[in-house]
């Protein structure tokens, strides 16, 4: 299995993050009718905060980022992102694994959303994420994290 390794992100990770962001969404942004070259970036940017995020690195290479904020509801499941190259060899199951794991996230909700019609969904799904509700672009969900 290939060695999974998680950093906290710094400043200086905020540009190559919001490029990520833009290149991730960037199919199911389109299909949804919504894809802005600015727009996508800026609000990475926006939200970025490096306390809260995770660069996840592969054999010792940056190939995404996820982000847990605590929030008053819980916690927020944001910026989850997986370059292309590597989807589909179950990182993102080893990372949620490592995340929903942690003490900090033990007996709270983590919510998330999620683009409609984005593989993604599945993922969470398995992991026991429910629907809590939609709009015409996002399906916003959650889970109960077990103590």
């Amino acid at each position: 299995m290939n060695q999974l390794t998680m950093r906290q992100a710094v400043q200086a990770d905020q540009e190559r993050l919001a490029d990520l962001r833009a290149l991730v969404l960037y199919d199911d942004l389109t299909r949804l009718g919504r894809y802005d070259e600015l727009k996508v970036r800026e609000r990475f940017r926006n939200t970025f905060d490096p306390i809260y995020t995770w660069i996840i690195e592969l054999e010792g290479s940056s190939v995404g980022c996820v982000a847990l904020k605590p929030r008053s509801e819980g916690v927020l499941l944001e910026h989850f992102y997986i370059h292309p190259d590597v989807q589909g060899r179950k990182l993102g199951t080893r990372v949620l694994e490592i995340l929903l794991g942690q003490d900090e996230v033990k007996g709270k909700r983590v919510i998330l959303n999620v683009l409609k019609g984005s593989p993604a969904q599945r993922l969470y799904e398995r992991f026991g994420f429910v629907m809590d509700r939609e709009d015409e672009v996002d399906v916003f969900m959650s889970v109960q994290v077990p103590q």
